[in-house]
């Protein structure tokens, strides 16, 4: 989906906006200044932390396992710290679950990867008279645009492509990043200082005209993303970006140990970008997504977990919650994990798993929901949901709401005026909050 569909601007072009600035910045130390502020930025910073696993994980081989049915394939549950099982393969959460708790009711019937994933960000099913909003724009409009303080976006997303602003605009977009921090698409040139400050005034008295023509909303926009692109790469805050001046212990603990074969499967890359994340909300920034795709097994399902897709999860989950509760984090910020779906029960020919979307889970922690619980069940061959009350991606993102204390009867209207409810109206899960 086109990040700036609702605006008129491509990704490219404000890209390549944030490259020219670039090329004008000399390359300064500010740790000092980090630090010095870290610690007050972080008290009381409401934020949220999506990891968003690309392709549709199987939540049967991870949060809700059946070893007694055929459907529950070669791995075991173990104990947890909380009051759940888990895979055998997560032995390092399992050690900090009493600080998340698994959704194991999930029900949403969207089982196309891009529905699912729209579904799942937006909280809304695909309409095409409207382009809804990825709750990470939500937070960045509710939450980002109060935090005076902050220079860099208030919705930063990482190793991913991202999701559309919808009718919140262009402002509210995903910053993109890649797992070294680096921008999208972004290529400096040979634009020096002085050549850039011409640029800088040519483009500028050619906006205003645009603007005071009175030709619609694009001009101001164009102009404002502009100047807070330049602003950008002027910031000290650019330096949460930078996860080498980490301790190498620290970087280890987000990374793991290489799997067998000393392949990681993607798996540096989502220790770095969740380490990434937690500097990044300890600076300020109230919404990051980590994406970690990979996650559609058709095929040797029980391998690719054990030996790529599981090693890096365990390590990441267990790494960034400890380390969030080590910095007196964790009560503010909200950690999630989901996919656009899951996977199905029954394993096929391949030895993998299709498609699902009937009957899944989503892990969620931190934030100052209750922790070591799992929330609803599925029958005992995983076909359904065999609780009361099934999820929606809806009450995913008002339980997040809540944590971060958006009111849950905030409204917002699409472009033609029509009022659109926070998370689709969804309900808080009242086992988490309350």
């Amino acid at each position: 989906m086109n990040l700036f569909t609702s605006s008129g601007m491509s990704r490219r072009h404000f890209m390549g906006h944030l490259a020219a600035s670039a090329a004008t910045i000399p390359a300064l130390n500010f740790i000092s200044h980090v630090k010095a502020n870290a610690a007050e930025l972080k008290k009381k910073q409401k934020a949220c932390i999506l990891m968003w696993m690309s392709g549709g994980p199987p939540s049967i081989d991870i949060w809700d396992l059946k070893p007694d049915s055929k459907n529950g394939g070669e791995f075991k549950p173990i104990s947890t710290k909380g009051n759940l099982q888990i895979s055998e393969h997560m032995p390092k959460t399992a050690a900090v679950m009493d600080n998340l708790s698994v959704i194991r009711a999930m029900s949403t019937r969207e089982a196309d990867h891009g529905r699912g994933r729209y579904y799942m960000h937006t909280s809304y099913i695909p309409n095409p008279t409207v382009v809804h909003p990825a709750f990470g724009s939500v937070v960045s409009y509710e939450v980002g645009s109060k935090r005076k303080d902050l220079e860099i976006p208030a919705f930063i997303s990482i190793g991913g492509g991202g999701s559309s602003p919808g009718f919140l605009g262009m402002t509210h977009s995903p910053f993109l990043v890649d797992a070294s921090g680096r921008i999208n698409n972004a290529d400096p040139g040979d634009v020096g200082p002085d050549r850039m400050e011409q640029r800088l005034r040519m483009l500028g008295s050619v906006e205003d005209g645009f603007i005071r023509s009175d030709r619609g909303e694009s001009g101001q926009a164009h102009k404002d993303v502009y100047l807070k692109a330049v602003n950008l790469m002027r910031s000290k805050q650019m330096e949460a970006f930078k996860i080498e001046q980490e301790k190498k212990e620290v970087v280890d603990a987000y990374s793991g140990a290489p799997a067998q074969g000393g392949m990681m499967g993607g798996g540096g890359q989502f220790g770095r970008s969740l380490l990434m994340a937690r500097r990044l909300v300890e600076s300020g920034v109230p919404f990051v997504e980590v994406d970690f795709g990979g996650w559609d097994l058709h095929a040797n399902v029980f391998e690719t977990l054990k030996n790529q897709r599981l090693p890096a999860l365990d390590a990441g989950i267990a790494a960034l919650t400890s380390d969030l509760k080590q910095r007196g984090m964790l009560n503010d910020v909200v950690l999630v994990w989901m996919g656009e779906f899951a996977r199905t029960p029954r394993i096929n020919q391949d030895v993998g798993r299709d498609h699902w979307a009937n009957s899944w889970s989503v892990m969620i922690g931190g934030g100052g929901l209750k922790g070591g619980l799992a929330i609803g069940e599925t029958d005992k061959d995983g076909l359904s949901v065999s609780s009361p009350k099934s999820y929606q991606p809806g009450d995913v993102w008002a339980t997040v709401a809540h944590a971060m204390g958006i009111p849950l009867d905030t409204v917002h209207k699409s472009k033609n005026g029509r009022p659109m409810k926070l998370a689709n109206g969804g309900t808080a899960i009242q086992e988490l909050v309350g």
